[in-house]
């Protein structure tokens, strides 16, 4: 049975970093879910590989069409897991990594609980900033963000650490090794329960 592990915390505390590296080394029994968004990609995204780009109008056909597991507006941005994406990886029997934010966890949870093919097969896990200082700095050196983008996430920021109770486990970024380190232990200690 696939076994499905959502990381989240705020933007910028390393998310996408730790995917890329867990993909590289567990791939390809480990499958990044790429999920839908409305925002623009960044130089470095390809469409379908980091996310499905869509625009607004494509997105909201997609809603009106019941296509999406969850969907939230993050930052002004739309964004959606497909739920045939998910039925995908279960027929392939492959396990599906998740780089979700506060909210999409949440809705992914209690999707998982109430499916009896997923129940009981997610972890969750909660990368927390050491503080929003830091996190400030890994978003100047990203450069990826205006100033004005840069607030709104680090006033998002504060509220998704306030959630951090809702994930099964919460990891204190400190570096990117160690970071990597402790969320690959988890994943090995679930594939191999």
């Amino acid at each position: 049975m696939s076994k499905l592990v959502a990381i989240s915390g705020p933007a910028a505390v390393g998310k996408t970093t730790i995917c890329d590296r867990l993909i590289k080394e567990f791939g390809p029994r480990l499958k990044r879910l790429v999920t839908a968004t409305t925002r623009a990609p960044r130089t470095s995204e390809t469409d379908g590989v980091d996310y499905f780009f869509l625009s607004k109008k494509e997105f909201h056909k997609k809603l009106s069409d019941d296509s999406f597991l969850e969907h939230e507006n993050i930052h002004g941005n739309m964004y959606g897991i497909l739920k045939e994406s998910i039925l995908d990886a279960q027929t392939e029997d492959i396990d599906l990594l998740f780089n979700i934010d506060v909210n999409g966890a949440s809705s992914l949870r209690n999707f998982c609980s109430e499916n009896s093919l997923l129940k009981g097969q997610l972890i969750t896990i909660f990368l927390k900033p050491s503080s929003l200082e830091q996190l400030a700095l890994r978003m100047q050196e990203r450069a990826s963000e205006n100033a004005e983008q840069m607030r709104v996430r680090l006033k998002n920021a504060e509220e998704e650490i306030r959630r951090e109770g809702e994930f099964d486990y919460i990891i204190e970024s400190k570096d990117k090794e160690s970071d990597y380190r402790k969320v690959k232990d988890l994943y090995e200690e679930l594939i191999n329960s």
